[in-house]
């Protein structure tokens, strides 16, 4: 049986959403987003909803997991359709990164800079496709220098063609570009 709990876990990054329940014994398949399949490693924790979960055994073939708290088909029916967190600490520990490679919870929140211009903020991440694009809300001051410009957010897509570089250090992006992709938003 799954204990709920009114604790909030610090688990904010999300590596999967729980779908439908495998068999009679708590198997879930798992629709995963993370790149990284060795954080599914026995002994993680997650967050899932308001629930605490532990990785007992994943399936990397069908995608699915077995956890500590989830013994029954009922159980796993509970968390149907609900996300699947990670924290920070297990996040570094078990996803490494290639040169010019970040995770998504280190660009958000960064400042977008075009032709050194404040074009605004990352607000979130979204995959489509193969390629990840940046959610920038607008900064105010755009609208100031180009009124016939309307949309708050527009999507940016997440390579060589807009990106020059990544700052973690300034907490900046510099692109190139973004303002045509902004007009047309």
């Amino acid at each position: 049986m799954i204990n709920s709990s009114k604790e909030r876990y610090n688990f904010n990054i999300l590596v999967a959403k729980c779908g439908r329940s495998i068999g009679l014994k708590g198997e879930i398949k798992l629709i995963i987003y993370t790149d990284f399949l060795d954080i599914f490693t026995k002994g993680n924790i997650f967050r899932c909803g308001d629930f605490k979960l532990t990785l007992e055994s994943f399936n990397l073939s069908k995608n699915s997991a077995f956890f500590k708290e989830i013994r029954d088909i009922d159980s796993a029916k509970r968390i149907n359709s609900l996300l699947l967190y990670s924290d920070r600490e297990t996040s570094l520990k078990y996803c490494f990164l290639n040169k010019d490679e970040f995770f998504w919870f280190d660009v958000i929140n960064l400042n977008v800079f075009d032709n050194n211009e404040l074009i605004g903020k990352v607000l979130d991440i979204e995959r489509i496709g193969n390629v990840d694009y940046l959610i920038i809300r607008v900064d105010e001051q755009i609208f100031k220098k180009y009124p016939y410009i309307k949309a708050r957010n527009f999507y940016l897509p997440y390579i060589s063609r807009y990106i020059i570089d990544t700052n973690l250090e300034i907490k900046s992006i510099f692109v190139k570009d973004s303002l045509s992709i902004l007009e047309t938003s």
